[in-house]
């Protein structure tokens, strides 16, 4: 593969508001005339007060609620959302919780201005993948760091009749603004912090491990935020440290892991989500958790094709230099095993067997790659079928 930055353009628009007490900021960054929707998922956000602080950053403004929105989004239950907003003439719209709720709001926003059926605004089989060219403003509070939908313009749907997990993106889609309150990550309980750690940390690597293009600012950036949640990642799965310092660097490491900055102009894999999906699709794993098990076993598959940025990883994130008298090989499968090692530090699975899972539930995994045409991706577009089967494989 050739060498050197390709070319690209980045602008990110998302304002981030961070900090403590910043919720009452919603006040002077909504127009005071607007309607809004507040949309969030469970009754979390109502038991712990944070409905009522951003109800009253709202003020005298009109405003009404519609809860219920799935840890996986579903189009089922957003679509819900598009008629009420379509009947009630809400023209701004407020996310509080996690990247599934902001994820599904993203959605919401574009499918009530859209022309024509909002499925269409999906491909890989379910709609016919037209683009998105407007969305109602909408802004977020984030209530758990995990996927950084808080300062991008992606949004991943679930579709249950078709038993499908489809993305979208528009330049239309990044949030106006995002409030991030780390001391908002205080009630959350390990499970959800260690799914937090993980995913941020496999967003990273799916824009680092693929090929170099001597890109030094998005190597050393991405290794700093790898670096940093392996750091602080025991302390931040304590669900009893509430140390300030430590959960706002847990929340900014997740915002930056994938609001874009790190993947302009390098090569992107993504594989490990497309895996990572069917098994959440499939046996309905925690998204995370589904990404601890599989990415070891992609870069055991996947050795070749990735073996320069695998030793890079090896002695730039892990340490592991010339002069631990390893060879090349023994430096990778050592940063393997610490990775293993270091999502299963954190309560997450890293193997099939894990969750329950074994060799009989393959085929139906990489039979589900086929129907949601997944085939041919990664950052050489050479992962096959049988690369799947394979990686799957070795997951056991």
């Amino acid at each position: 593969m050739e060498k050197g930055i390709r070319n690209f353009e980045f602008q990110n628009p998302t304002k981030i508001v961070f900090g403590k007490d910043q919720i009452k900021r919603i006040d002077s960054l909504i127009p005071q005339d607007a309607k809004v929707l507040i949309l969030y998922g469970g009754g979390s956000v109502k038991k712990f007060g944070m409905f009522d602080r951003v109800v009253e950053a709202l003020g005298t403004r009109e405003w009404a609620e519609f809860g219920g929105i799935e840890a996986n989004p579903t189009y089922e239950t957003l679509i819900q959302a598009v008629d009420k907003i379509k009947a009630e003439g809400y023209d701004y719209l407020l996310a509080v919780g996690g990247g599934s709720v902001i994820d599904g709001v993203k959605f919401v926003a574009a499918g009530a201005v859209f022309d024509g059926d909002p499925v269409d605004m999906f491909g890989s089989g379910v709609g016919k993948g037209l683009p998105v060219t407007k969305a109602l403003p909408f802004g977020t509070v984030l209530t758990l760091p995990a996927t950084a939908s808080e300062m991008n313009n992606n949004s991943v749907v679930t579709f249950v009749e078709k038993q499908a997990k489809i993305s979208f993106a528009s330049p239309h889609t990044y949030p106006q603004f995002s409030i991030l309150e780390p001391e908002a990550t205080y009630t959350l309980p390990k499970r959800q912090l260690a799914n937090g750690v993980i995913d941020s940390f496999i967003h990273v690597m799916e824009a680092y491990l693929t090929y170099p293009v001597d890109a030094k600012v998005q190597d050393r950036w991405a290794e700093g935020l790898l670096q940093t949640l392996i750091e602080i990642g025991p302390d931040v799965v304590d669900e009893d440290n509430h140390d300030y310092a430590t959960r706002a660097n847990f929340m900014w490491t997740a915002t930056n892991a994938l609001n874009r900055f790190i993947s302009p102009g390098v090569p992107q894999d993504w594989a490990t989500h497309q895996l990572g999906h069917e098994m959440t699709l499939a046996f309905g794993i925690d998204h995370a958790r589904t990404l601890s098990i599989v990415l070891p076993a992609m870069m055991k598959v996947r050795k070749q094709q990735k073996w320069d940025k695998l030793l890079q990883y090896a002695e730039r994130v892990w340490d592991i230099r010339g002069d631990s008298n390893l060879t090349d090989e023994e430096k990778i499968d050592l940063a393997i095993k610490k990775t293993e090692d270091f999502f299963a530090s954190l309560g997450a699975p890293i193997r099939f067997s894990d969750v329950d899972l074994d060799e009989t539930d393959i085929p139906g995994l990489v039979e589900a790659l086929v129907r949601h045409k997944k085939e041919n991706i990664s950052e050489r577009g050479d992962f096959t079928t049988e690369d799947a089967r394979a990686v799957y494989t070795a997951a056991l």
